[in-house]
């Protein structure tokens, strides 16, 4: 079952990068990033590309190195590190966005997921 959800979590990040990959269009950042400083602008595409990399490098890491994750020490600390992330994630999400709109609560149970799916073969 351990093995199953690491690789579920897989495809959970190939997910988030096809959805970050959508950001400019979804988020109109073409027309709606012009408003800030070229500085912030810039940090704003430089954060969503770098965390399209991590996106995909834990979801490759998910399906190809699952029996590592599982049996070494690094592995159980990359587990909890992702598990992490995405309880972190769903904080942030109550204290910027709150849960007054649908698409906010559908993240919400996202960020769990996220964050459930790699803690479980930890413990």
């Amino acid at each position: 079952m351990e093995r199953e959800l690491i690789f579920i979590g897989g495809f959970f990040h190939f997910g988030f990068v096809v959805f970050h990959l959508f950001f400019w269009k979804i988020f109109k950042w073409k027309k709606d990033l012009k408003s800030l400083l070229p500085v912030n602008r810039a940090v704003m595409q430089i954060m969503n590309i770098c965390l399209i990399f991590m996106f995909f490098l834990i979801g490759s890491i998910s399906l190809f190195h699952s029996n590592e994750l599982l049996t070494e020490n690094l592995g159980r600390v990359f587990l909890i590190s992702v598990s992490g992330f995405w309880f972190l994630r769903l904080i942030l999400q109550f204290i910027y966005f709150g849960l007054r709109k649908s698409l906010s609560v559908i993240l919400s149970i996202l960020f769990l997921i996220g964050s459930v799916i790699y803690i479980i073969p930890v413990l």
